[in-house]
């Protein structure tokens, strides 16, 4: 990342607002609300299924354009709307992180101030060696 700013983004995926989808300072990864958008398209499916995988592979497109790797992930917040969304959750993330004793730290937080269509959103702090 020599001679760029500190914003990460994820091609075909945007905020509404301007904002990046994450920011490293120093060794530190930050990522704004990660969404399930289709990166191919920049539209956001309508079914959780697809949102959560999205949004995971969106995740870890992040962190990679950020100079870091899966294994730098610390800790993961997913915003949901509520508890019954955990399987559809937990799919991506056992893929993701299928050994028990190596994944980051997971948080779920149940959320309902998403924008229009959105079911999920990942948050996402790493150290990059």
């Amino acid at each position: 990342m020599p001679g760029k700013g500190r914003s990460i983004h994820v091609d075909g995926v945007k905020h509404g607002a301007p904002i990046p989808m994450g920011a490293r300072v120093g060794n530190m990864i930050f990522s704004s609300g990660i969404i399930g958008a289709d990166p191919s398209t920049g539209t956001v499916p309508e079914d959780l299924e697809s949102q959560c995988v999205f949004a995971f592979a969106n995740m870890k497109t992040m962190v990679e354009n950020a100079g870091g790797k899966l294994e730098n992930i610390g800790s993961i917040k997913v915003y949901m709307k509520d508890r019954s969304q955990r399987e559809a959750v937990n799919r991506p993330w056992l893929e993701m992180f299928p050994d028990e004793d190596d994944r980051p730290a997971r948080h779920a937080i149940e959320y309902d101030a998403f924008p229009p269509g959105v079911l999920v959103q990942l948050e996402v702090i790493a150290v990059v060696a």
